[in-house]
């Protein structure tokens, strides 16, 4: 079945292990278009000069210990510089992305950049009972499993929301920042996908 898209660019925000990527991975693949996640971070590693391990560890998970530096005790200036930097690097990217083609594209304040931007968008909230998200959580990684797996999730939640608050102004689960959000773990992954073709997408005779 081939799709018209409705939208230019589909964002998708989500909680920690509520099947963001794959549904951008099976939304894409419906479509016919391309979604970008981790290719982020590699591509924001040639357009911003960071090593790769720096990128990858501040990229969208800004620590509170290192908010709370910066905020209270003003010794963190450089550091804090350098997590300016490699977003304005990943705005650029998700800005160059838009001007390629359509596209689905996963996390960092997407749907906020291409706002601002003036881009149209179609913005999704994914979200889902901690009990599904930590089965996937060990599912994924694998090595966690005698691990505190409410803890891990909730921290990665956690730095994802500081992340947001800074460089989007506002809570990344405020709905007022989608068009639809919606429970995956409720739903299930093919209803999600279905629910949202029929919303970004009509077919074509």
């Amino acid at each position: 079945m081939e799709y018209k898209l409705k939208y230019p660019v589909i964002t998708i925000s989500r909680e920690y292990c509520a099947f963001g990527r794959t549904v951008a991975a099976a939304l894409a693949e419906k479509l016919g278009i391309k979604y970008y996640d981790k290719d982020f971070i590699y591509k924001t590693v040639i357009e911003s000069g960071f090593p790769e391990d720096v990128v990858k560890e501040e990229s969208e998970a800004m620590s509170s210990a290192s908010k709370f530096l910066e905020d209270m005790l003003g010794v963190t200036a450089s550091y804090s510089s350098s997590f300016d930097k490699i977003f304005e690097a990943q705005r650029g990217v998700i800005l160059k992305l838009t001007e390629e083609g359509p596209c689905i594209l996963v996390g960092r304040c997407a749907n906020v950049i291409l706002r601002d931007a003036g881009i149209e968008s179609f913005n999704i909230y994914l979200h889902a009972d901690i009990d599904i998200r930590k089965k996937r959580c060990a599912e994924i990684k694998p090595e966690m499993k005698d691990k505190n797996l409410e803890k891990y999730i909730k921290k990665i939640d956690n730095d994802r929301r500081i992340y947001f608050r800074r460089y989007a102004g506002s809570e990344v689960d405020d709905p007022r920042n989608y068009n639809i959000c919606l429970d995956v773990g409720r739903a299930g992954i093919d209803k999600t996908v279905e629910t949202i073709l029929s919303l970004v997408a009509e077919t074509c005779e």
